[in-house]
């Protein structure tokens, strides 16, 4: 579906997205122009009040909720600031959809899973194995506990690859932000709930960077070469994402 059909899905809905000055929030104000985008300054995730203030009269009915605090070495530093933003934030967010019964989708991460095995299904066991993680699975613990949400888990990066290594030894389902802040609009135009996995085929980190610019020149790094500990495979299966979109 191209923009143009995606925006007039949603022209007599009101939709805010949450984390608009991010990577996924850029590309989604492409596809949503529409859409509310507040700033952190008059949306903080951790003021519930300022929150609900800013709310008020705007009859928002669908939220993404895809503001976040997402370095994992900077969050092994600051686990607190972690707590409030990711969980804390994330349970401010249930509360305000709930209060006006909003769709909420909530941008999780492939991350919540052990990455031992890759291909991991919707309703696979997860098991985080860094502190970012586990604050991304408490936010979705909370969304599990409203009924009208969407829990989207997914890896996207920019379009052109950012760094000058890749890992050879991390298998990921990662697309550029771009191709998954699509997929993701596809998604919510159905007004799914419950879980479901957003991403491309298995791939290393390297071949992904590398498809990404095939001429860029991409040097190779380990996963043992970093200090931050880094699930090995987290690549997702999407046979209901693609099940859901071909119906």
């Amino acid at each position: 579906m191209d923009n143009y059909k995606l925006i007039h899905v949603f022209n007599n809905r009101t939709m805010l997205v949450t984390g608009g000055s991010g990577l996924l929030g850029t590309a989604l104000k492409k596809i949503f122009p529409h859409a509310i985008f507040p700033s952190e300054e008059e949306f903080n995730l951790t003021d519930y009040t300022q929150m609900e203030t800013y709310l008020k009269g705007k009859l928002v009915d669908t939220i993404i909720h895809g503001g976040a605090f997402t370095s994992p070495p900077k969050i092994d530093l600051d686990p607190i600031k972690a707590i409030e933003i990711n969980i804390i934030g994330t349970s401010n967010m249930v509360k305000l959809a709930s209060e006006s019964n909003a769709l909420l989708i909530y941008i999780c991460t492939d991350y919540v899973f052990k990455g031992d095995k890759g291909d991991y299904k919707e309703e696979d066991p997860v098991f985080p194995v860094n502190k970012y993680a586990w604050s991304k699975l408490g936010g979705e613990c909370a969304v599990r506990l409203y009924d009208k949400s969407l829990i989207i888990r997914t890896s996207f990066g920019p379009d052109i690859f950012p760094y000058e290594k890749a890992f050879t030894d991390q298998w990921t389902s990662r697309e550029s932000v771009t191709k998954i802040a699509a997929m993701i609009a596809e998604l919510i135009k159905m007004e799914k709930t419950g879980v479901v996995h957003v991403g491309g085929k298995r791939k290393s980190v390297y071949d992904y960077a590398t498809y990404l610019d095939p001429s860029k020149e991409i040097g190779k790094i380990s996963i043992k070469d970093i200090s931050f500990k880094v699930p090995v495979d987290t690549s997702l299966n999407i046979e209901l994402y693609e099940k859901l979109i071909t119906k």
